[in-house]
C-alpha cells in the first residue's frame, strides 16, 4: 500500500459506511463517504480517489450507472471499482463487470475480505511493466508501461482488469488461451468464474471497435488476439 491512499466509499448504510471506514482508516488509508450516486459521482470526479467501494443500491443514482460514468470519463476510466452487491447470486456481480467493476464483495461484508481485495486491487493497479514493452498489430498499439491501449492514435479507456486481460491475449498472438489461464494470469483469485471473462472480453471488443473483431473465440476454450490484421470469422 502507498501511504495515504485514498477510498472512496458509496454506500448509503450509514452503519455499514463507517465500519468500513474505522477499519480502512486504521489501515492507514484516507477514507472519502459517500451516501448518494450523484454526489458521489460529483464528488469523485472533482477528485479522483485510488479506489472506490460501491454500492449498487444507492438513491439519486444507482450504483451500476455510477461506474458507468466513471468509465466514460477518462480522469476516472482506470479507477479501480469494488462494487458491494447484497444478492447472493451472481447477477449483480455480471451487471457490475458489464459497466467495467474490477471486482465484487457479497453483503454482509467482512472488512477484513474487503480491505484484503482492496489492497489486491490496487497492488495490481500499481505495477509498472518495463516501458519498452509496447505492442504493436495492425493499429492496435498497446503500451504495458504506460497503461495505455490506443487505435489509430485514438485512446481506448479500458478497465484494470480489461487491459490485463487485452495485454495477455496479446503477448502471445494468435496462441489460444484458455478460461482458466486468463483468471490465472490476472490474479483473479475464487471469486472470478471464468465465465465472466466472456463479459469482459465482450467489454474488450466494444471498445476496441473493429480492432476488437481481432479478439477470436475459440469455441470451448477460450480467446486468442489474431496477428495478420483479419477480423475473426
Amino acid at each position: 500500500m502507498k501511504p495515504g491512499q485514498e477510498i472512496a466509499i458509496v454506500e448509503d448504510e450509514r452503519d455499514l459506511a463507517d465500519l468500513l471506514k474505522h477499519h480502512l482508516v486504521r489501515d492507514g488509508y484516507r477514507v472519502r463517504s459517500y451516501l448518494d450516486g450523484r454526489l458521489a459521482l460529483a464528488g469523485i470526479e472533482r477528485s479522483v480517489p485510488d479506489a472506490v467501494v460501491l454500492d449498487l443500491m444507492l438513491p439519486g443514482m444507482d450504483g451500476l450507472e455510477v461506474c458507468r460514468q466513471l468509465r466514460r470519463a477518462p480522469a476516472t476510466s482506470r479507477v479501480p471499482v469494488l462494487v458491494l452487491t447484497a444478492r447472493s447470486d451472481d447477477a449483480d456481480h455480471v451487471a457490475g463487470l458489464e459497466v467495467g467493476a474490477d471486482d465484487y464483495v457479497a453483503k454482509p461484508v467482512s472488512p477484513r475480505v474487503l480491505i484484503a481485495r482492496l489492497r489486491a486491487l490496487l497492488r495490481r493497479a500499481n505495477e509498472e511493466s518495463g516501458p519498452s514493452e509496447v505492442t504493436v498489430l495492425g493499429d492496435l498499439r498497446i503500451d504495458a508501461g504506460r497503461h495505455e491501449v490506443t487505435v489509430s492514435g485514438r485512446a481506448v479507456p479500458l478497465t484494470h482488469k480489461e487491459f490485463l486481460i487485452l495485454h495477455f491475449l496479446a503477448s502471445r498472438p494468435g496462441r489460444v488461451r484458455a478460461r482458466s489461464e486468463i483468471v490465472d494470469a490476472i490474479a483473479g483469485g475464487p471469486n472470478v468464474l471464468e465465465r465472466t471473462i466472456d463479459v469482459h472480453v465482450g467489454a474488450i471488443r466494444r471498445k476496441l471497435g473493429k480492432a476488437g473483431d481481432r479478439i477470436e473465440t475459440v469455441i470451448g476454450v477460450g480467446y486468442r488476439l489474431r496477428d495478420d490484421g483479419k477480423a475473426a470469422s
